[in-house]
């Protein structure tokens, strides 16, 4: 087999080369989550609201596999941009044997601990049932999505996002019709609601990663085995720590807030539940440009940092933020003068509808601030300026977020409403600080990695 050809990621990559694979792979992921409540929404709202739960516990379990991720997508990239390319193997093993340890055992905690976990976040008794079920399933092969995140992150590093998108849409389309079986009794299965979808959802992973780990063979310049973990890279592991915590930290405090806030959402009843679900669904698409064109650049940045190119690396992340938040707005905007008509896509209830429309418009202040977010601190993170996020994080979201959800979710009456609205205060008050931080050149000086003379090499330059 032929070794496979590094590629060049510099100042003058396209954006949007990068960028596009990794929109496409983001949304196709996020209906793999979503997926299964948009099409048992035909069904029982009830049951979109149980899974709607279960996925805000899934999506704090994610933030454990991302910390290691964060670090890998940082100190890869830096290496390439060094071209430092003999140390990128140990990485890829330690990343993907710890993440599968992880996630091998809080599959087993969420198995055994998922009654308690809906006794905390206060989960309405009628949802307990299905909510149960479908973590108990999904959670045990939750180490599944571990080894399909961190391949990612690899692919990506290496300038390979369109391999990713390509299993994205392999796996949207075995959960889809996956999930056609086990709904419409398909093949004459009989109809087996909140369970089937789950078994749908953990077979299809498991046919993502089997593609991903075949691909990796052949088109990455690297390799994953256990003889790069004998005698065990414990400085490699503490380094991917070391940067990875602080990197995941600030998503960790987000998940951990958003945990708080459903809890204060299922208190207010299962209408209000799942209109929080079906909320969180359709802002998807407001967030996954900005998600995707903040990674394509976080990728960019860490290999110029890596390249000793702070001033491309500056110019760059200002140059994305702008259209980026141009086309949040225009997003949420038309999400907003069109909200009644894409509630009713998932459900006939009047009440969720109106409710859903005001969130709907408080969520166009909220996409500002988060799309500013996702742009700045990939970039700050990227460029080895990984701690300040973390701080400003823990402050803001539980300082305004979830206190402002409170006073004016729970005490001033508000609801729903006011929980959004404490989230848009959170998302704004950081962007500004975060925004300045930046402008500052606080992060200049921070590389993890300096270029250093190497050997003649087989490069491709993926550059315009």
């Amino acid at each position: 087999m032929n070794k496979p050809q590094i590629k060049v990621i510099g100042k003058n990559t396209s954006l949007f080369a990068l960028s596009f694979p990794i929109f496409i792979e983001l949304l196709l992921q996020m209906l793999v989550s979503n997926v299964d409540q948009f099409m048992l929404s035909r069904f029982s709202d009830n049951a979109v609201a149980a899974v709607g739960n279960v996925n805000q516990i899934l999506n704090l379990v994610l933030i454990m596999f991302s910390v290691l991720n964060s670090a890998t997508t940082i100190m890869v990239s830096q290496y390439l941009g060094a071209k430092q390319y003999d140390r990128t193997s140990e990485i890829y093993s330690v990343a993907v044997f710890f993440n599968l340890a992880c996630g091998l055992l809080v599959g087993g905690g969420l198995v055994l601990f998922s009654r308690p976990l809906f006794a905390v976040m206060q989960v309405p008794a009628e949802l307990i049932g299905d909510a149960v079920t479908y973590l108990n399933i999904v959670g045990s092969v939750i180490f599944l999505q571990a080894l399909f995140s961190t391949l990612g992150v690899i692919f990506r590093c290496n300038g390979h996002m369109q391999y990713t998108m390509y299993v994205a849409v392999l796996l949207n389309i075995t959960n889809i019709f996956g999930n056609s079986m086990f709904l419409y009794g398909w093949f004459g299965l009989p109809y087996m609601g909140v369970a089937g979808v789950a078994i749908s959802s953990a077979v299809s992973r498991a046919i993502g990663v089997l593609v991903l780990m075949l691909l990796f063979r052949r088109k990455i310049d690297g390799h994953i085995s256990l003889k790069y973990l004998k005698p065990f890279p414990w400085e490699t592991l503490k380094r991917l720590l070391h940067i990875g915590l602080p990197a995941g930290g600030e998503s960790l405090s987000y998940t951990l807030a958003q945990t708080v806030l459903l809890g204060f959402a299922n208190t207010m009843g299962a209408t209000t539940v799942s209109t929080r679900a079906y909320s969180m669904l359709i802002a998807w698409f407001a967030i996954v440009y900005s998600a995707s064109v903040s990674q394509g650049t976080q990728i960019i940045v860490g290999h110029l940092i890596g390249a000793g190119e702070e001033d491309a690396a500056d110019k760059r992340v200002r140059r994305t933020l702008r259209p980026a938040l141009l086309i949040a707005l225009c997003v949420t905007i038309l999400l907003y003068l069109f909200g009644g008509m894409l509630f009713s896509v998932f459900t006939k209830n009047p009440e969720i509808i109106a409710l859903g429309r005001k969130i709907m418009l408080v969520e166009i202040f909220l996409e500002i601030g988060r799309t500013t977010n996702l742009v700045i601190i990939r970039g700050l993170q990227a460029s080895g300026d990984v701690r300040f996020p973390v701080f400003l994080g823990i402050s803001s979201m539980w300082g305004v977020a979830v206190l402002a959800g409170y006073l004016l979710g729970l005490r001033a009456g508000l609801g729903l409403v006011g929980i959004w609205i404490g989230m848009a205060c959170d998302e704004c008050l950081r962007a500004v600080v975060v925004y300045i931080r930046w402008r500052m050149g606080v992060w200049r000086g921070r590389a993890l990695v300096r270029q250093k003379p190497t050997e003649n090499e087989d490069l491709i330059d993926e550059t315009n």
